[in-house]
């Protein structure tokens, strides 16, 4: 049976641990992937998924009895959150539940609920191994839809490498959503697409031998210091430096094997079956050091390449491209994360508008 339970995030959000099976890291019990906690050789820990969800208030009398309806009534959706991440962006989530859709996001296997002591945060060798926990969330959006609702439309929602494993699925599974938004999603690599296909043989190489093997990061956590300077003070205040650390997680050369393959086949053309919409800073920078510039541009990808990549998603691709935006817009500050919100609802009421 399924049982919600309060979230973290307070009164409106709930959520729910599945079980995904045990896990087959391969840093538990050799030291190597006891990243939240000592690992324990004897009792690996399960494999787990954190749904999350955030349900709107009921119509009021008035409007039942004149029959209004909100925007958004009949649509739910789900967000997958990006790499060294998790869901904790409450302000996302009202938007949506004020305009009557119902919200959920997952927190993927070894990130922030999901995390447990022994695991290597954020590790995957397959992108396509979180096909569970968004079939697992689809299918409990669909059980737990209120009996009158009719035919509910789904909306996926992803940041960063959330983007890209929800365009991936995506296109593997025609026919069972109605919209792709893409906030910042990593498509390319920033060596771009050259870059990438010159790499790629060394970390296939590397990933083969030693999957947990380490590769040097260039985050000196600018990006993270922008988002708490300029981003909603609310929702900053929540963040959980254990979950979302100012520096990134560790990253292995099998998680980046796996996304390499994802980005070769978003490269390859990827054939996205419903409207999608791709929200983008028109800047980017990868900076040595700290400036004021840093709180108006993505440091972290090159979104002029992703606009590029974006293109081979489907045949209705849309893109948005936010003067000052930071990597998550909807974290900028003020007036980009305004402008982000402006054209997010263009997006959704257009779209749903246009479907009937």
């Amino acid at each position: 049976m399924i049982q919600w339970r309060p979230d973290v995030l307070g009164d409106g959000f709930e959520q729910l641990t599945f079980e995904l099976g045990p896990d087959d890291d391969p840093g538990l019990g050799d030291g190597k992937g006891a990243t939240a906690g000592e690992s324990d050789a004897q009792q690996p820990p399960v494999l787990v998924g954190t749904l999350i969800r955030s349900l709107p208030a009921p119509r009021t009398l008035w409007q039942r009895v004149t029959g209004q309806r909100r925007d958004l009534e009949d649509v739910d959706v789900l967000y997958v959150h990006g790499w060294s991440d998790y869901f904790f962006q409450t302000v996302l989530a009202r938007f949506w539940t004020d305009r009557g859709a119902r919200f959920f996001a997952v927190d993927l296997r070894r990130y922030g609920r999901s995390l447990r002591p022994g695991q290597t945060a954020g590790y995957v060798d397959d992108l396509d191994d979180y096909d569970a926990e968004i079939e697992f969330a689809l299918a409990e959006m669909r059980a737990s839809s209120p009996r009158d609702a009719g035919d509910r439309k789904v909306v996926l929602l992803g940041h960063s490498t959330g983007g890209l494993v929800l365009s991936l699925w995506a296109s593997r599974h025609p026919g069972v959503v109605d919209a792709l938004i893409l906030n910042s999603p990593w498509l390319e690599l920033q060596l771009s697409t050259r870059g990438r296909q010159v790499i790629a043989p060394i970390v296939n190489l590397g990933a083969k031998l030693s999957p947990l093997e380490g590769i040097p990061q260039l985050d000196y956590g600018f990006y993270s210091r922008a988002v708490r300077q300029v981003g909603p003070q609310d929702e900053v205040a929540r963040i959980n430096p254990e979950w979302k650390p100012d520096q990134s997680h560790p990253v292995h050369t099998g998680w980046l094997r796996a996304i390499l393959a994802g980005h070769d086949r978003v490269y390859r053309g990827l054939n996205i079956d419903v409207p999608v919409c791709v929200l983008l800073s028109t800047r980017s920078a990868l900076p040595a050091r700290w400036s004021e510039e840093l709180t108006r541009t993505d440091t972290v990808l090159d979104v002029d390449g992703i606009a590029r990549a974006a293109l081979k998603l489907g045949r209705s691709v849309t893109i948005e491209r936010i003067p000052e935006a930071l990597h998550d817009v909807f974290m900028s500050s003020v007036e980009p994360r305004r402008d982000a919100f402006d054209r997010l609802e263009r997006f959704a009421k257009g779209w749903r508008r246009a479907i009937g």
